[in-house]
C-alpha cells in the first residue's frame, strides 16, 4: 500500500538524484549552503551531505528548500521517490563489491564488525549515530546490515577473516545483554568453515593497525584486490600500488600479531 504516492525506489540512487537536483536549483538561485541551512534549520555540512546523497532529506527540508529555491515542486516530486534504504549513497559501491567478493579481510578496532553484529547490537550502533537517525532509517539500516550476512553462505563460499581489538568485544554497546547476545552470534559465525576470527591482545607493545580500521576485498574469481577505508573525514577505495600492496602487507602483519 503506497497511500496514493509514487512507489518508492528505496535506493540510495534516488537520494543521489535528489542531491544533484537540489544543488542545481540552489546554484541557479544563487543561494549558498549556509543560507539554505538557515532557512531549513540545517547546518552547512548537513546540506552538503544531502547534496551528495549521503543523508535522506526530511519532509520539512524538502518543502522549505523547494519554496526558497523556486523549484516549483520539482524537489517535492523527486523526494517522493526516496525511501530510507539503510544504505548511504557512498556505500553502494562497497556493498556491490562485498556481495561478490572471493575473500573479505576485516580489521576493526572499536566495535564488532558489521558482518558479525546481531540485530539488537546493530540497532544499538545506529542509535549512537550523530546526527541522530529516525526510527524508519534505523529499521532500514539494521535490515540491510543483517541481509549482508548472507555472504557467509553464498556459493561459492568466500574466505572471510576478521581481526578484532579486544575493546570492541568488551564495550557494552546497547548494554550487557545486547553485547552477550552479539558475542554468541559472533561465535556461531566464527564456527563456519569459511570464517576465521582473531582477537588482538590489548597488551601488545607493537601494532600494525594504528592508522585505524579497514577492509580488504579480493574481487570475484580473485581477479583483483581492493581496500576500503572509512573514517570521520570520508571514505574511499584503494586500488593502486603501492598503497594496495602496503595495506595487504599490513593486514598480514596484524594476523601474525593477533
Amino acid at each position: 500500500m503506497n497511500n496514493g504516492k509514487r512507489p518508492s525506489s528505496g535506493s540510495a540512487g534516488a537520494a543521489k538524484a535528489f542531491g544533484r537536483l537540489l544543488k542545481f536549483h540552489r546554484e541557479r538561485a544563487g543561494v549558498t549552503m549556509e543560507v539554505l541551512g538557515k532557512h531549513t534549520s540545517y547546518s552547512k555540512s548537513q546540506v552538503a551531505m544531502i547534496e551528495k546523497g549521503e543523508r535522506r532529506p526530511k519532509d520539512h527540508f524538502v518543502e522549505v528548500a523547494d519554496r526558497v529555491l523556486g523549484a516549483e515542486g520539482a524537489l517535492k516530486e523527486v523526494a517522493e521517490t526516496i525511501a530510507p534504504s539503510g544504505v548511504p549513497a557512498w556505500f553502494e559501491d562497497y556493498l556491490e563489491e562485498e556481495a561478490g567478493a572471493a575473500a573479505i579481510h576485516w580489521y576493526e578496532n572499536h566495535l564488532v564488525p558489521g558482518l558479525l553484529q546481531s540485530s539488537r547490537y546493530a540497532e544499538a550502533v545506529f542509535r549512537c549515530a550523530v546526527p541522530a537517525l529516525d526510527e524508519v532509517e534505523i529499521d532500514a539500516a539494521v535490515d540491510v546490515r543483517l541481509k549482508r550476512q548472507r555472504v557467509f553462505h553464498r556459493t561459492p563460499k568466500p574466505h572471510i577473516t576478521f581481526i578484532i581489538e579486544m575493546i570492541a568485544l568488551t564495550r557494552p554497546i546497547g548494554g550487557a545483554e545486547v553485547l552477550k547476545e552479539c558475542l554468541h552470534h559472533l561465535l556461531d559465525t566464527a564456527g563456519l568453515p569459511n570464517v576465521e576470527v582473531q582477537v588482538m591482545p590489548p597488551d601488545r607493545c607493537t601494532h600494525a593497525g594504528l592508522n585505524g580500521p579497514f577492509i580488504l576485498l579480493e574481487t570475484a574469481e580473485r581477479r583483483g584486490q581492493l581496500v576500503y577505508v572509512e573514517g570521520q573525514g570520508g571514505r574511499y577505495f584503494l586500488s593502486e600500488q603501492p598503497e594496495l600492496g602496503d595495506t595487504f602487507t599490513r593486514y598480514g602483519t596484524l594476523r601474525a600479531q593477533a
